[in-house]
């Protein structure tokens, strides 16, 4: 059961999070909406996002238009692309502004209730708005994602070795000969993978050694070709 930290009515649900997981899990490609702005990145908010990875309410995304994967939690992100009504910057703390007169601070009634009979006007200091401060940058959270490694056998006695970080590959197959594939398998001590590398590696040695048997067949005949063709004429 995967649970979510709503923020109000918004945000991504429970059965929200399990359908991108399942999205995910078919190689379908699944994409949410960013609720709140982040001026850092220059993300406005409903900005789109394509998941990478659900874990529990952690949902990691690529931003369209950034070059990472970041992590948000389940009620900062939403299923369409209606942002919320609220125009404040994403999670900013109001700044205090400076305290204006009292008398400025007080409702028209409130004032005309204590002002004594025909009193002069009074001019209130205009109240500057307040400011935000800028949002300082998402502190990424380490990566979850696994990490593959996959062996493949290619042809008789070639073998490439490729490294996938959860579903994006990393760099391109390096190739690797036979002797170091079932060195690395007797090191893991798996069974069922050394049976296997074994059982490809000894094909090919088959396969080679039938090969070298032809050859050299060829090469005696050639020989006795050749001996035939060198007889020198008798004096």
């Amino acid at each position: 059961m995967i649970s979510v930290n709503s923020r109000g009515k918004s945000g991504l649900t429970a059965d929200d999070l399990e359908s991108l997981a399942a999205a995910l899990a078919a190689g379908r490609r699944a994409t949410v909406y960013l609720r709140d702005p982040m001026p850092s990145l220059d993300l406005p908010a409903g900005a789109s996002a394509r998941v990478v990875s659900v874990d529990g309410s952690t949902v990691t995304v690529s931003p369209k238009g950034v070059d990472d994967q970041l992590p948000f939690e389940a009620d900062e992100l939403q299923k369409t692309r209606t942002t919320a009504t609220s125009t404040a910057p994403a999670r900013q703390r109001p700044v205090k502004a400076t305290s204006a007169p009292s008398v400025a601070s007080k409702s028209p009634r409130t004032v005309a209730t204590e002002s004594k009979p025909e009193p002069e006007p009074v001019k209130s200091s205009p109240v500057e708005p307040k400011s935000s401060p800028p949002k300082a940058p998402r502190r990424t959270k380490t990566s979850t994602a696994a990490v593959s490694v996959t062996v493949t056998s290619v042809g008789e006695s070639t073998w490439t070795v490729s490294v996938s970080h959860g579903s994006k590959k990393q760099g391109k197959p390096t190739e690797v000969t036979s002797d170091r594939v079932a060195r690395a398998m007797h090191a893991l001590g798996d069974d069922a993978a050394i049976a296997a590398v074994d059982a490809v590696i000894e094909s090919a040695r088959a396969a080679a050694q039938k090969r070298i048997e032809e050859l050299s067949h060829e090469l005696e005949a050639a020989r006795a070709v050749l001996a035939h063709l060198d007889v020198q004429d008798p004096d």
